[in-house]
């Protein structure tokens, strides 16, 4: 679709996709900072130990293709994890450019304390399992052709 075919919208703020997006990120992040009040971590925080746990001792790059962020945004939340002893940022030998980051003790103790939130999230949207599937496939496909579209 481009500009010339696609429907004519109105300027009504209920109307846009991009506002109901965004104000449902904004719940989603309210539902979050709840329980990750208990870690000691904020929502971006969270995102990063997420990965971390599923593999951890990578790169800074890899963590900020994973999550869509630059490094100037991760730094600065990394360095935090690292100041609260959750992480550790290590200069790759091979490649002096590379940052390696890696999960301290504190860090893979932390993920048991983490094992409850996504029930805790699921209870909180109120959705089937299939309901919420399709709804991260369908989030997941618009984020695709949005990133199409930047290209």
């Amino acid at each position: 679709m481009n500009a010339s075919t696609a429907p004519t919208g109105t300027l009504l703020l209920d109307d846009q996709v991009c506002f109901a997006l965004h104000s449902t990120a904004l719940a989603m992040n309210k539902v979050y900072r709840k329980l990750l009040t208990k870690l000691d971590l904020t929502y971006s925080q969270y995102l990063v130990m997420l990965v971390l746990w599923e593999q951890d001792q990578v790169t800074l790059s890899d963590i900020g293709k994973r999550l869509f962020l630059d490094s100037a945004t991760l730094t600065p939340l990394l360095k935090r994890l690292e100041a609260a002893g959750l992480i550790s940022r290590v200069r790759a030998e091979h490649d002096e450019r590379q940052v390696i980051i890696g999960l301290t003790q504190a860090g893979r103790d932390l993920k048991r304390k983490a094992r409850e939130i996504p029930g805790q999230v699921f209870c909180a949207v109120a959705c089937t399992p299939d309901e919420l599937l399709e709804l991260k496939a369908r989030l997941e496909q618009l984020r695709g052709r949005l990133g199409e579209y930047e290209e």
